[in-house]
């Protein structure tokens, strides 16, 4: 009996290794396909893309060495890049007479055999020359077709025919999980391959380009992989790489590209008209906070904040005010800020629709018709803040003089003077310059008018603060626990 059982054994370990070994020829053999179809993406796509070099003369300024989260070469135009996203009169202070000519690269992909070449608007928007080398090597001049800025795409074209395209895929078929591949010139690298997964999609409220939508991918993406494609592994394009979120300039997990349903959107009309319609309401909006849910006496955080309407807008001409609760547009929730202005973009101007906002605690359906989105276009006085040392910032009357001398058009209320870097009033991204023209849901004029509002009985529950930086307006809540 215990010769069977001796036996029994070690038929069962020899069957136990046997197993073992088929498992790892199998996962061996699972590896090989995957590389294959990296392979096989990387022969079909590779000849479609394109290393763009670009150039232009800009006037030196303050920017200049201060390091670019996305690295110099990822936006051609360092400097300007970070001017164009944060403009202003504090920001705006270029030195005079100087002027230096910068030269970047990012990369592109053709889509049609005639040399249509779609890629992304910083890359070459405001380059004085651009040239595209493909990759049999040749070099060959290109000229912009067109540009929106705005979702950061732009189309350019080469001379000649017979060009190798790419196909595009649905993007909205994507799913997170999904390996994908992105082809460019990182870091002038000409057609380098990194692989990884979709790792999110929907993001908006990044801050890098108007309307955002972008997918999340941990495929390495570098600078001047910025304009290249993101294709599935049937070789699809299925996104526009364009940027990362990076401390050190380069690749630290995380990438963002424009989905591809977008990117034939905006190329579609870019081409056809050479510029791009969007709706416009003329609303400023911002997302609401546990504390703005309680300032505003909501029952909870659904829906987005109104901020500040534009006057004369369709938003102001159906009676939107600053201070609704926007919960519903055309019949659908309102879940954020980025997914709110995407949808009021895709809308076409003339259409009517119906917005649903919270108003002092009561819900009103408005009427709006959509608008056509227009095209873009000295020693301080001594500080009189009375709560400094709680909040950690000081303020002084916003007067004409000021306004003059500082280039902020002028508007009643109160500027922002002095920042404490380690107080309440930084935490809330409060800044040097802001205006603030309410105090809790009141108008300000003046330094009287914003001490009376900021008592102490009015500090019980939180101060409610309107601010305008530049041309951007938004509430801020400010508390002691």
């Amino acid at each position: 009996m215990k010769f069977f059982l001796n036996l029994l054994l070690s038929f069962s370990l020899i069957l136990t290794s046997f197993h073992g070994q088929a498992s790892e020829e199998e996962g061996l053999q699972q590896a090989k396909l995957i590389g294959k179809a990296f392979t096989s993406v990387a022969k079909k796509i590779s000849p479609s893309v394109v290393n763009i070099r670009v150039e232009k003369t800009l006037p030196v300024s303050p920017w200049t060495g201060l390091p670019s989260p996305f690295g110099r070469n990822g936006f051609p135009f360092g400097d300007n890049l970070l001017e164009k996203f944060f403009h202003g009169p504090f920001l705006d202070r270029n030195f005079p007479g100087r002027e230096e000519k910068v030269i970047g690269q990012g990369s592109g992909f053709i889509i049609s055999s005639d040399g249509i070449i779609l890629t992304n608007s910083h890359v070459v928007g405001d380059a004085e020359q651009v040239s595209v080398t493909l990759l049999d090597g040749r070099e060959l001049p290109a000229k912009l077709i067109g540009n929106d800025p705005y979702s950061d795409i732009a189309v350019i074209k080469i001379q000649g025919s017979n060009y190798p395209s790419v196909v595009f895929g649905d993007s909205d078929k994507l799913e997170v999980g999904e390996w994908v591949i992105a082809i460019g010139n990182p870091f002038g690298l000409s057609h380098t391959l990194t692989a990884g997964v979709v790792s999110a999609k929907g993001r908006s409220s990044v801050g890098i380009a108007e309307y955002e939508n972008f997918i999340q991918t941990d495929a390495a993406i570098n600078p001047g992989n910025s304009g290249g494609p993101l294709v599935n592994l049937d070789a699809q394009v299925i996104a526009m790489n364009t940027a990362i979120i990076s401390g050190t300039g380069g690749y630290m997990g995380v990438g963002f590209a424009i989905p591809s349903n977008m990117v034939v959107n905006i190329k579609d009309q870019l081409l056809r008209h050479g510029s791009v319609t969007r709706g416009y309401l003329g609303v400023m909006v911002q997302e609401l906070t546990d504390d703005l849910v309680k300032s505003f006496k909501l029952k909870n955080k659904q829906g987005i904040l109104v901020s500040d309407v534009t006057a004369s807008s369709p938003a102001d001409k159906a009676g939107l005010k600053r201070g609704d609760v926007i919960i519903s547009l055309d019949g659908k929730p309102v879940i954020d800020v980025g997914t709110f202005r995407n949808a009021v973009s895709q809308m076409k101007p003339g259409d009517s629709k119906e917005i649903v906002v919270i108003r002092n605690g009561r819900e009103e359906k408005i009427k709006v018709k959509i608008g056509k989105l227009p095209e873009k276009k000295g020693p301080p006085a001594k500080p009189t803040s009375s709560f400094y040392e709680t909040y950690g910032f000081k303020v002084q009357t916003f007067d004409k003089a000021t306004a003059k001398s500082s280039g902020i058009p002028y508007e009643e209320g109160v500027v922002v003077i002095e920042v404490n870097p380690f107080s309440i009033a930084a935490m809330a991204e409060i800044q040097r310059g802001d205006l603030i023209v309410e105090v809790n849901r009141k108008k300000i004029a003046n330094i009287e008018d914003f001490n009376a509002a900021i008592s102490k009985p009015a500090q019980k529950n939180g101060i409610l603060l309107l601010i305008k930086h530049g041309q951007l307006s938004r509430y801020i809540t400010l508390s002691v626990e």
